[in-house]
């Protein structure tokens, strides 16, 4: 059967072992794309995700396989909440990047009896489709393994095989938002305590072809559950500049609404298009479209992933603009858009990543706070390449003493193309990047 983009996608089949006679399991998929994908996850055969599943204490587990730290721990998959769209790392779990996939446990901690299995997944690329063999078990036999990792075969120590599913469309355009349903024909799956879903990668050309799964869910013989609402929506798209777009997002952090729509976007608006004329090199476009999400799931203060911003509601309560100006400049520098063409760019060092921005930040957006002073307290452990702060206050030095104005855009450019080389701080100014420390060190101590 042809395969739909925007309808039914197929239904895979596979017979349960031990079940009645005709019944088969059958695991029903769908994809939207479009418009059709938005939060609320509707299909026309696969029901819609629930908040509060059969299976309340269910304890999901991996057992095998890295989790991506790009993204949710294991339990957002079974958490009622959804992601409010196509490329929101943090709030689906997902396996690591460039590896097979893994296999993940969930412990319904007694015996159930299981009417239906429903998976989703939402992502813009080869991320959106799901790839798994889902066996079960009711723990009772006397060579079950809980924890079976790769390698071993399930169903030799004491896993049922339910269903293979694989919802890859056949055409070039994998992206979308991917339902699954398994359920039997004639009845329930069975009576089970654990289930085990043995995850596959959707692609190997390139390292990101681990799925983005956003939410399982376990419904027993009863049908019980409760719908999952629909998170009410709180983004302004900002336009601006004549070719600019950011989707400024406050779903998660209702309380931050007033200050970024009234504070914040004001300054994205001005400083983005100030930040892609710094930063500029051969041949190159800066993302026209980009995204500012707040969200109690990402623990640190902001984070950069492509040209999706997340910053943590707690941090921003007390406004903090400049950090989403840092944040700004990495998605400017795309630092990785060398590496797919050129086997050979060099990758780029870490403190010059962070202490670009950090330059930008404290050097150019908001030089009156003096943000990256250093105390003499620093001096002793202090390093050109100490990143943040320190990096941004070496390069400030360097650019101010050798009157290089635009050092950080060479260096920018250099590291957008992988051509960067420690070296070129010798063309630069005629030091090698050691000496600049100490010439650096020396002047700091002599203020301080």
């Amino acid at each position: 059967m042809r395969l739909s983009r925007l309808g039914l996608l197929g239904i895979a089949c596979i017979v349960l072992a031990g079940a009645v006679a005709r019944a088969e399991v059958k695991a029903t998929f769908e994809r939207n794309t479009g418009d059709q994908a938005t939060a609320e996850f509707k299909f026309k055969l696969v029901p819609a995700p629930v908040k509060a599943d059969s299976a309340p204490d269910a304890k999901f587990s991996i057992v095998d396989g890295e989790r991506d730290e790009n993204g949710g721990e294991i339990g957002v998959i079974h958490d009622g909440k959804l992601p409010t769209e196509a490329d929101q790392p943090e709030a689906n779990f997902f396996f690591n990047a460039g590896t097979e996939g893994g296999r993940i446990v969930a412990d319904l901690g007694s015996v159930v009896e299981i009417k239906q299995i429903n998976s989703y997944s939402w992502h813009t690329d080869t991320r959106a489709p799901q790839v798994y063999k889902l066996y079960a078990s009711d723990g009772t036999s006397k060579d079950f393994n809980a924890a079976p990792r790769t390698g071993t075969d399930p169903a030799t120590v004491g896993w049922k095989l339910v269903a293979d599913v694989n919802t890859k469309p056949t055409e070039a355009d994998v992206g979308g938002q991917y339902g699954v349903s398994i359920a039997d024909t004639e009845g329930n799956l069975g009576k089970f305590r654990y289930l085990l879903f043995d995850v596959s990668r959707t692609e190997s050309d390139d390292t990101f072809g681990n799925t983005f799964f956003s939410e399982i869910n376990i419904i027993d013989a009863k049908g019980t559950a409760a719908a999952a609402p629909a998170p009410k929506i709180l983004s302004t798209t900002l336009e601006f500049g004549g070719k600019y777009t950011c989707v400024l997002d406050t779903t998660e952090a209702p309380e931050l609404t007033a200050w970024a729509n009234n504070k914040l976007a004001p300054i994205i608006k001005e400083w983005y298009p100030k930040i892609v004329e710094m930063l500029p090199s051969e041949g190159y476009q800066a993302p026209t479209k980009f995204s500012v999400t707040f969200t109690p799931t990402y623990t640190g203060v902001a984070a950069t992933s492509g040209t999706r911003i997340v910053g943590n509601p707690t941090w921003f309560a007390r406004g903090d603009e400049g950090a989403i100006v840092h944040e700004m400049v990495h998605v400017v520098q795309q630092y990785g858009r060398a590496r797919p063409t050129n086997p050979n760019a060099e990758r780029p060092p870490g403190w010059l990543v962070e202490g670009i921005p950090d330059y930008i930040r404290w050097y150019k957006f908001e030089p009156q706070t003096k943000g990256a002073e250093m105390r003499r307290s620093q001096l002793v452990k202090a390093r050109f390449d100490g990143s943040y702060r320190i990096s941004a206050n070496f390069l400030n030095f360097v650019t101010t003493k050798y009157q290089k104005p635009d050092l950080f855009v060479t260096l920018n450019a250099a590291l957008r193309q992988g051509k960067y080389q420690a070296d070129m701080w010798k063309t630069l100014t005629g030091k090698s990047v050691d000496e600049l420390n100490d010439e650096w060190k020396a002047a700091l101590d002599s203020k301080t």
